[in-house]
């Protein structure tokens, strides 16, 4: 990990930030190799200050983004305990949990029990000094402690403050999980085989609603710098997979009729998507009648190009159970390197179903900055996910690893002159 050092200002003074130009309150951390700054994706939000209420996964993924863009997010955990995702494990990374370790780099822990008085002050002081405010406590909890966005956003006009939870800020007493979420999105019903729904291999209601959330975060910042005025964000995990539904939703909304599971393919192309082999699956994604052609060229099968009941797309459609029980088949006597390297000649999009191993061993992987090495004294040093930006032809880089419970709270609080 590179050397992190801090540049102090010794007088507040404005345009600080690329977004707005007000005092700047906080110290924005530099990552420096060697003897110059390292120029990177994270350079694109620095400047911003961000507050950080939010734990588990989808605010912290929020947060985690506009970190390693480069903003500084101060992240404010209950004292005793923390964020609950330091205890979901194993497995254990140090201290934390790798649930933990995986969202949570370049960003500062304050711990404050904001049950008591003073420590309720102590954070209400850095969301006075701050940029953006993000949340996903329950609905309604921010107001009862003080914290809300009407509150805060009337002694600090120029704030974005962004809650994230399950169902939205008019809907609070229904618990936000990502499972529920999932079920009740309609995401669940159309996912999986035909045995059932099925839940996607990640948390992807709450990965989605913390990238819709720093979409708009950034927007809003955007805005404000015309306006010097803030927004108030609800962003709620529901709407966000509702979002995604797209075409699937449309074709609903369009005609009345709910889709058809498609499982492991695709509503509206054929043959696209998983086919058993002889030794493993492969993807074959046939975009086009041409593809069609060169693939069935490709793997022997002149028979099926020549079959009129393939001959253009609408066609397959029609005939689509017919088209896939006899494409599995014949692959099923066919060996998955074998299929990918004819259909690749043949310039027809397939692909092989990678395991992790598989996927962080691949070369591409590691040539597209996808893993990055992050170190703290307790565990040494670990391996996490990066950022998939690549800006200018640079990637995000690790300026601080993932916190340690209440590491920075003296450091912080001093910076905003709230000090005992």
């Amino acid at each position: 990990m590179s050397e992190v050092r801090y540049v102090v200002d010794d007088e507040q003074v404005p345009g600080a930030g690329p977004f707005e130009e007000a005092p700047r309150a906080f110290r924005q951390p530099e990552s420096v190799i060697g003897e110059g700054r390292h120029t990177s994706v994270a350079d694109q939000l620095a400047g911003v200050r961000v507050v950080d209420f939010t734990q588990a996964l989808s605010g912290p993924y929020c947060t985690m983004m506009l970190a390693d863009l480069g903003a500084d997010v101060v992240k404010v955990e209950n004292p005793g305990r923390g964020d609950d995702s330091r205890h979901w494990g194993p497995p254990f990374v140090g201290d934390d949990a790798a649930y933990f370790v995986s969202v949570n780099r370049n960003k500062r822990s304050v711990a404050l029990d904001l049950k008591d008085p003073r420590d309720r002050t102590a954070a209400r002081a850095l969301v006075d000094a701050a940029d953006v405010v993000v949340e996903n406590w329950r609905p309604g909890t921010a107001k009862r402690l003080g914290l809300g966005a009407e509150e805060t956003r009337r002694t600090n006009s120029g704030l974005v403050y962004c809650s994230i939870s399950g169902f939205g800020q008019d809907s609070p007493t229904r618990a936000g999980y990502d499972q529920i979420v999932q079920g009740t999105s309609g995401a669940m019903a159309m996912t999986g085989p035909a045995g059932g729904p099925t839940k996607w291999g990640v948390p992807v209601a709450d990965i989605a609603a913390g990238m819709f959330a720093a979409t708009a975060v950034i927007a809003a910042l955007y805005e404000r710098r015309g306006t010097g005025v803030g927004r108030t964000l609800d962003i709620a995990m529901q709407d966000c997979l509702v979002a995604m539904l797209t075409h699937q939703a449309t074709r609903y909304l369009a005609t009345g009729t709910v889709p058809p599971n498609d499982h492991n393919g695709h509503s509206t192309i054929a043959p696209y998507g998983l086919f058993t082999t002889a030794d493993g699956h492969v993807n074959i994604c046939v975009g086009n009648d041409s593809q069609f052609r060169r693939m069935c060229e490709a793997l022997g099968y002149p028979d099926l190009a020549a079959d009129p009941r393939y001959t253009t797309n609408p066609d397959r459609l029609a005939h689509k159970p017919a088209l896939l029980a006899d494409l599995e088949h014949r692959l099923a006597r066919e060996r998955t390197a074998d299929v990918l390297t004819r259909l690749e000649v043949a310039g027809v999009p397939a692909g092989p179903v990678s395991r992790l191993d598989e996927v962080f061993d691949d070369p591409r992987t590691a040539a597209r900055d996808m893993v990055v090495t992050v170190e703290r004294d307790d565990f040494g040093t670990t391996r996490v996910p990066n950022g998939p930006w690549k800006v200018d032809g640079r990637s995000a880089v690790v300026r601080l690893p993932p916190p340690h419970l209440g590491e920075h709270t003296v450091e912080v609080l001093r910076e905003i002159g709230f000090e005992d």
